[in-house]
């Protein structure tokens, strides 16, 4: 899933390459993608785009007064072509779900991968009206995100760290894999409850935070769209790389695994050399 790094190298990419072009055409391929029905995909058409922004992991390219929101979902992704072929794409047929065409003859395919339909468009006036950015929490890279407000958002907080890390109306654009690195980096169990963390761990908490993320956007910088997954994962040092040695200290990188989704983390590091109970197998041992 693209997350917060993945997304702002995106928007980097898409206002460099999109601004000030006219969008001719917004074609929806699959039923599930768009989500809204007025203003119709149409009245963006023929406008030129003014602005691409993010909150969290949403893209926002405004043209005309609207705004075209994009959330990439688990599976969905991004791709840029220099030039769209002249023959119309067939719905229904591979990933493909939803094109848009520009007058220069260049555009984007926001494709999806499996059975598991999420992607998502919205066509509004303002951002707001679609309520997963309405409901969003901070950006943690913004400046005004210092150490004060983190320990201000956790604090009364009963959940683990790891829920709470990609919780989006907590702390915008985190998700699962930055969360585990988060972790691994600050030494912290992810099923570390939230209420027990002390002054100096928030403290580490949010400079681990920073600079985690921090050094990922700076890895995706100017990265072609086509080649952001590959580096998001050259870069991650415990997110997927279950029974793989720890950087850090050589232990065997473990997994928990739940029903639709899987964390990774180091035992050494950051559960004081106890594994952690595989949710998944224990419901199979009973």
């Amino acid at each position: 899933m693209p997350e917060l790094p993945e997304v702002e190298s995106l928007r980097e990419f898409l206002d460099s390459h999109l601004t000030g072009q006219e969008i001719v055409r917004v074609l929806p391929l699959a039923v599930s993608v768009l989500k809204t029905w007025a203003p119709p995909l149409s009245a963006i058409e023929g406008t030129s785009v003014t602005s691409v922004g993010r909150h969290g992991k949403w893209l926002d390219i405004g043209a005309g007064g609207l705004h075209l929101v994009i959330h990439l979902a688990r599976a969905g992704w991004l791709r840029w072509l220099d030039e769209i072929p002249a023959a119309p794409p067939r719905p229904g047929k591979g990933p493909l779900a939803l094109r848009t065409r520009l007058a220069s003859g260049s555009g984007f395919d926001l494709t999806e991968a499996g059975t598991a339909k999420r992607l998502a468009v919205h066509l509004v006036r303002d951002p707001a009206e679609v309520p997963a950015i309405s409901r969003l929490g901070p950006d943690p890279l913004a400046a005004e995100f210092d150490r004060d407000a983190l320990a201000a958002l956790l604090a009364g907080e009963r959940r683990r760290i790891k829920g709470a890390l990609r919780d989006q109306s907590l702390i915008a654009g985190i998700g699962n894999a930055y969360s585990d690195e988060i972790l691994h980096a600050a030494r912290m169990s992810p099923f570390k409850p939230v209420g027990h963390l002390g002054d100096d761990e928030i403290t580490t908490l949010y400079e681990v935070l920073r600079t985690t993320l921090g050094a990922a956007v700076e890895r995706s910088r100017g990265v072609a769209a086509g080649r952001l997954k590959a580096e998001k994962k050259s870069g991650l040092r415990v997110h997927g790389r279950t029974g793989e040695p720890c950087p850090v200290c050589g232990d065997t990188i473990r997994e928990v695994s739940f029903s639709d989704s899987s964390l990774q983390y180091c035992p050494t590091c950051q559960t004081g050399g106890k594994p952690l109970a595989d949710r998944r197998m224990s419901r199979l041992l009973k």
